[in-house]
Order: structure tokens, then sequence, then C-alpha cells
């Protein structure tokens, strides 16, 4: 089936002032940062913080008369439950989302929140879809699928015509591919618009399905990944074809890039994004010379991330970027000896979060014991600065190799 940049305007027209119409601005710092020109598109404005209430409103809006009355059902890991429970019940229209079991909380309760009959089976998406299409069958439901559907995908295109409205001077978008659906729209419509334009897609490196696909590889994934919202193993079969006729190319991100961009936007932007959302900036900051003087349109698709899992992201970026950091020294098992360490720290100003010390499991004199400090430091440099000076007072700190760039190995007389 061909979806047309007419099919997306449409959808455009028909949602018209029941949807957000998000910001798409330009990011000075990232853009210092990463050496290009950037222009985020804040999907995480909607109502249900991402971009699917675009097209699940679109479809929603499709049904006659008898399918509302018969009720919806859809499959989803989030973002397509809450956008379908949501506005579903704006229109009066009972609605059934069955979740993968290790849904993220938030998503459950926000979904069961807006009126939706929440279903915890399977463990992911494709799990969960064929029981929905059980339930669908033996009930009369109306099945509305979280990506391969084409009023799904002409909806969720209503995004590219906002972004060009908005930043027309754009060389290349950035969109995070799970199913393909959110892609797929985008890449018909900014085609469409501006011929020429480079679509890429960002999938993870744990779920690259589309990439494999459309190579005619097996495809391969792993068990979890912080973009959950794009941890999809089996893409649709429309949007794999809009895919590999539309998007010039698709990359992959690790999961510590993802963790950086997360972050970035955060402390940057001032604003949170999910796993899925950041991925457009993680490819942008994996691969700096492919987007060197370009203008880049970055897709932040949502923000709908658990706070556990965001706060384990603020704690290992702040270790990664040396602003909290354990060091091992060892010290004379005598009074005051602990105050003397800890005096200095406290004049070399870092702050001390945690403290230990212990005897028993340790190689060192009987007259010595080993302390294990947690700090606060104001980056890398400060680092290197508290680490010689702990030196230069005859102490021999150590920092577990795997918390230190190579800079500060080096500093703390640590081997490679």
């Amino acid at each position: 089936m061909s979806i047309t940049l007419d099919d997306v305007q449409r959808a455009a027209s028909a949602t018209t002032g029941q949807l957000v119409r998000t910001p798409c601005l330009h990011s000075a710092t990232l853009s210092r940062l990463t050496g290009c020109q950037i222009y985020i598109k804040f999907e995480n404005h909607q109502f249900t913080a991402a971009f699917k209430e675009r097209g699940a409103l679109n479809h929603l809006l499709m049904l006659n008369e008898a399918q509302r009355q018969r009720g919806v059902i859809a499959m989803s890991a989030g973002n397509h439950a809450q956008a379908v429970a949501y506005h579903a019940a704006r229109l009066g229209i009972q609605a059934t989302i069955v979740m993968p079991r290790h849904t993220p909380n938030l998503k459950v309760r926000n979904t069961r929140a807006l009126g939706a009959d929440v279903h915890l089976v399977g463990e992911g998406v494709d799990d969960a879809g064929a029981h929905a299409r059980q339930l669908a069958s033996e009930h009369g439901m109306v099945f509305v699928h979280p990506y391969d559907d084409p009023y799904i995908i002409a909806g969720q295109g209503t995004m590219a015509l906002e972004i060009l409205e908005d930043a027309p001077q754009l060389d290349v978008l950035v969109v995070p591919i799970g199913g393909g659906g959110l892609i797929a729209g985008n890449a018909i419509a900014a085609a469409g618009l501006k011929p020429g334009i480079e679509i890429l897609g960002v999938q993870t490196a744990r779920f690259p399905a589309m990439k494999q696909v459309l190579a005619g590889e097996t495809v391969h994934c792993g068990h979890a990944s912080i973009a959950e919202g794009i941890a999809v193993k089996q893409p649709g079969e429309l949007t794999r074809r809009l895919v590999a006729e539309h998007v010039n190319e698709i990359l992959l991100v690790d999961e510590a890039d993802i963790e950086r961009a997360i972050l970035m936007l955060l402390e940057i932007e001032k604003t949170v994004a999910e796993g899925a959302g950041a991925a457009g900036l993680a490819a942008v900051l994996s691969e700096p010379e492919r987007f060197r003087g370009r203008n880049v349109g970055l897709v932040l698709s949502g923000g709908n991330i658990d706070m556990q899992a965001l706060s384990s992201v603020i704690q290992r970026g702040l270790v990664r970027s040396g602003r909290v950091v354990r060091v091992r020294v060892a010290i004379p098992d005598v009074p005051g000896a602990l105050s003397e360490l800890t005096s200095l720290l406290a004049r070399e100003r870092a702050n001390v979060i945690h403290i230990a010390h212990q005897r028993t499991f340790t190689d060192l004199s009987l007259r010595a014991t080993e302390v294990e400090a947690t700090l606060e430091t104001l980056g890398s440099e400060h680092t290197r600065e508290v680490i010689e000076a702990l030196r230069g007072e005859g102490y021999d700190p150590v920092m577990p190799a795997n918390e230190v760039h190579p800079d500060e190995r080096r500093a703390s007389g640590e081997s490679h």
C-alpha cells in the first residue's frame, strides 16, 4: 500500500486542534558541542509526553460509528498505549491495552489512569501483540497497530510538516526506529516537502531489527535496552517497505551513548527524554564528523522514562564525566588518621558522599586500614587535582579501572 504526502496532509487537517503543536527549537549549546546546527522537535510536550498521539488519534478519527461501539484494542510498551487510551477516552471509545509484563511502572500507571483496561502479558511487544489480536478476534474489538498501519503512519508524518515549517533549512532529519511507523511517515512527508533532504534512522545496537531485515539478515536482538520504546524485534511489513524506499541509512547507537544523550538533554535543554527520544542526539554524539557543519533535525520522540531509570542514568553519567568518583587509599591504623584524610579532601574541595574503611579484606599491613571514599568533584580536571594532592601527601590512591578515563588512570598511577 502506498502512503503519500497527501495522506499526511489529510491527517494533519483531521487532527488540527486536538494535538499539541510542539516546538521545534534551535539548541545553541548542543550545536556548539557537536559542531552542527541542532534543531529539536520536542514531542515530549504532547499531553501523553510522546509522538504516538498523532497516529493514534488519526486512526481513531477514521473509525465509523459501528467500530467505535465495538471498542479498540492495542498492544504497546507504553507510549502507543497512553495515546490510544487518552484519545479513545476523549472520543468516548472503550480502549483495551495489552502491555509486556516488564513495561515501566510509570507507563502502566498512566495508561490505567487514562481509563484503559490494561493486560500485562508476555516478555515483549510481539507476545503482547499476539494476545491483543486474540482478544480482538474473541470480542470483536478494532485492533489499532502501533506502527504497521497506514493511518498510524500518516498521523506520525504530521510531525515532519511542522518541523519543516519551523526549520526549512534542515539538511538531515534523524528519527528513531522501532517498528518503523514514525520514520516512515516522517520520511514520506519530509521528502515530499523537501526533495533531497537526508533521512537517517537510529536503532540501538541491541535491537537493530529493521537494519537487519533490510540487509536480508536474520534478526538477532538483545534482551533489554534503556530505549525500550524502540526495542522492537519484528518491524512492520508496510513500514519496512517504506523505510527501504525513503530512508537513506540506519545508524546504530550503544546504550552508553543513549544514556549520555539523556543526561545532556536534561542538563542543557532542561527537558526529560526517554531512551528512544534521546536516540537521535546519541547518533550525532557517536558520529560527529558525519553531521559536522550541517543543519540537523532531531526528533525527541518522548519523555516517558521511569524515575528509577532516570536516577540511574544521572548517577552513571556523573561517574562517566568524573563528577562522582571512588578512591581507595591506605592509612595508618591509628587515631586521627581518618580525620587527616578527610581534612585533606575538604581542603581540595572534594565533597565526601560516602566513606568506609575496613581491615579484613586486604593484604595491607596489620598497622594499616583501607579507606574507600566516594567523592563529588567539579569534573575530570578537579579529580586529577584531588588525586595529585593525595599523592603529594604520601597517599597511594587507587581508582577502579572501570570508573576512570585514561588520563585519570595515569594521574592515579594505575596501569592500562
